[in-house]
């Protein structure tokens, strides 16, 4: 499924970090992980830092400055726009393409990091961008911008970046540097890229900073947070001043997420009766990422099959307009071919998968299960609070929650970037 309508509902964490809360965040990061890798393949994230590469940045600010975008609306826009490579191994020639929009009150406003991932919406910018969150969507013409009401630069200056390697504009002169891109050195390259850019961009070094993503980010985001607070403790170079962690729909633990796609696929009456129960009782539910019997293949394949395929057409106004000469010159890329990401297990990101994945942590609850709403007239979603953790839904959206829910998007990470939980009409 490319556009995944079983994906319905949003998971935010983690909550506000004070600056004498690190090891307490550092512990729930770190529970975090662990949470979602295999038992027979354990990682150690304890020693994992060493000096990251940090580039003259003099003059790239304004290099990196884009006058205005192929197809944007005349004289409606009043917040400024960056692009660019940011090198964070030059002796690889490896580089991570970022786009960053500023919000109006650049200077009060916090920095928010967007992260995309497969499996179905790799690219920050053309998916995160373009289709969710950022201030223009793509026209059907595919050459015209559309102003984002909901963009979350009205709450935030939003960095886009494309990690890991290879997503998006991102790119290596090394190839070998494609078989090797994993979640460990994911979160080096985009902690250098991080550290890179804040001499690029000196003005955000002490705005509070907040990582947020989707999909794939439930590795990326809480590796890359756990990374900067290690360093931050032991590191001579910038510190960044990290205070939250929101990650919507995340792939956390395969296992997890595989029983809550056959579940979600027979609750939301996709699946039939027989499927669901073939699964449950020749497949192994409580290890659905490792050997099966030919009995479970059978019925697992069954169950993909009887939902249908979804292919929206944003994906086509987008992948044209990236294509065209003149949007590649703006934003300082080097031509290329740039095709989308698309997959066929985004169904399994659900509520369920993320609920399954929050009760291993065991964590204590401070605020009960209550609605939120994105206005006084209509709920939003639900949410509960727990220590250091808010998980929220997001009612009526995919997994491209702010591309379904823009309003409702907007209404929470605003929340969230105050440090409140959303909004009750009581």
């Amino acid at each position: 499924m490319k556009l995944s309508l079983l994906a319905c509902l949003v998971l935010l964490s983690i909550s506000s970090i004070s600056c004498n809360a690190n090891y307490q965040t550092n512990n729930l990061i770190k529970k975090l992980i662990k949470s979602r890798k295999s038992a027979g393949n354990p990682k150690s994230w304890d020693g994992l830092y060493s000096p990251v590469y940090v580039g003259s940045q003099e003059g790239s600010m304004e290099a990196d400055k884009i006058e205005a975008l192929p197809g944007q609306p005349a004289g409606e826009v009043n917040f400024n726009q960056y692009a660019g490579y940011v090198t964070v191994d030059p002796t690889a020639g490896r580089a991570l393409f970022y786009y960053f929009v500023e919000a109006n009150n650049s200077s009060s406003n916090p920095l928010v990091l967007s992260l995309h991932g497969g499996p179905g919406g790799c690219s920050a910018f053309g998916y995160g961008a373009l289709q969710e969150l950022g201030p223009f969507r793509v026209g059907n013409d595919n050459k015209t911008l559309i102003p984002n009401d909901y963009a979350w630069n009205n709450a935030a200056n939003v960095l886009f970046l494309e990690t890991p390697l290879g997503t998006g504009f991102s790119y290596s002169n090394t190839s070998s540097d494609y078989d090797n891109v994993g979640d460990e050195i994911t979160a080096q390259d985009s902690y250098a890229f991080l550290v890179n850019w804040l001499e690029r961009f000196p003005q955000y070094k002490d705005s509070d900073f907040f990582i947020t993503g989707e999909s794939d980010a439930g590795h990326y985001a809480p590796e890359l947070a756990y990374t900067i607070l290690s360093n931050n403790n032991i590191t001579n170079q910038t510190k960044i001043n990290l205070k939250g962690v929101a990650i919507g729909n995340p792939f956390i633990d395969l296992d997890t997420a595989l029983l809550a796609l056959y579940d979600n696929l027979w609750t939301h009456a996709l699946n039939s009766d027989e499927t669901n129960a073939g699964i449950h009782k020749y497949c192994n539910v409580t290890d659905l990422g490792g050997k099966q019997s030919n009995v479970c293949g059978e019925y697992v394949q069954q169950a993909i099959e009887e939902v249908d395929d979804f292919d929206p057409c944003s994906e086509i106004y987008v992948e044209s307009y990236l294509n065209l000469p003149e949007v590649q010159a703006a934003l300082h890329v080097k031509p290329t071919k740039w095709s989308a990401c698309s997959g066929d297990a985004d169904g399994f990101l659900s509520v369920t998968s993320s609920r399954y994945a929050l009760h291993i942590l065991n964590l204590p609850i401070k605020t009960p299960w209550r609605s939120w709403y994105s206005n006084k007239e209509e709920v939003g979603g639900y949410v509960v609070g727990y220590e250091g953790l808010t998980f929220a839904t997001v009612r009526g959206a995919g997994i491209m929650v702010p591309s379904n829910q823009p309003q409702r998007a907007l209404t929470l990470i605003s929340s969230f970037l105050e440090g409140k939980l959303p909004p009750s009409p009581y």
